[in-house]
């Protein structure tokens, strides 16, 4: 079954760093678009980023676009998420998932497999 492991989260100041990871099993990750998504407490699920299955495009929503950048190793089946310049909105859950889209502005994604999740927490 498909399997999503993310890891690298942390507790951070404002300005800080972060490399997020998630590893996947159980699918043809290289045929697959894969994005990030995250969610706070007591608000939705927010769709951040999401790259293509070859690598070639990437996409990022408003709030994180210039500080945080999406990128795959198709031979390790991982996806990355280097977080920079950190503010306490970025302080959330931050999950994985597989067939990603972009579409009018908006990151989604078709399938319902999500890994456990990596929390960030920023402080000012």
């Amino acid at each position: 079954q498909v399997q999503l492991v993310e890891s690298g989260g942390g507790s951070v100041q404002s300005g800080g760093s972060l490399r997020l990871s998630c590893t996947a099993s159980g699918l043809p990750f290289r045929d697959y678009n894969m994005g990030w998504f995250r969610q706070a407490p007591g608000k939705e699920r927010e769709g951040i980023s999401c790259i293509t299955y070859r690598g070639d495009s990437t996409y990022y929503a408003d709030s994180v676009k210039g500080r945080f950048t999406i990128s795959r190793d198709n031979a390790k089946n991982i996806v990355y998420l280097q977080l920079s310049s950190l503010k306490p909105e970025d302080t959330a859950m931050y999950y994985c998932a597989a067939e990603c889209y972009y579409s009018r502005g908006n990151i989604g994604t078709y399938s319902n497999y999500f890994g456990q999740g990596t929390q960030v927490t920023v402080s000012s």
